[in-house]
């Protein structure tokens, strides 16, 4: 363990860092938060809305949930029908097919 002297204190280093690497690690966290809901109010603002019980969604949050809700019964019936096992990496199929279906979602009930 080693000490650092400041103008102010003295900051003593733990195994996690200095004070300055934890508030540092709160900004970044705190940036990448803003960042995020920045970014989905900006991209909510250009979409169709739906009304679903006096709430107003997204198209494409409906359009995602679809997508991944068949996705899972895709998986479902390839894990009975024994085909899973036949697929590539799995890691990659999964989240291309809902990609697809939440793509394909999109265009039969918006094709704009």
């Amino acid at each position: 363990m080693r000490s650092t002297q400041c103008p102010r204190r003295l900051l003593v280093v733990s195994a996690s860092g200095t004070e300055n690497d934890k508030q540092r690690g709160e900004n970044i966290g705190t940036m990448h938060r803003c960042g995020v809901i920045a970014l989905a109010l900006l991209a909510s603002g250009c979409d169709p809305i739906i009304n679903i019980y006096g709430s107003f969604f997204p198209a494409w949050v409906v359009c995602l949930i679809v997508g991944i809700l068949f996705t899972i019964l895709l998986r479902l019936v390839f894990a009975v029908a024994q085909v899973e096992r036949h697929l590539g990496p799995l890691i990659l199929i999964y989240p291309s097919l809902m990609l697809l279906l939440t793509l394909l979602t999109w265009l039969v009930f918006f094709q704009t």
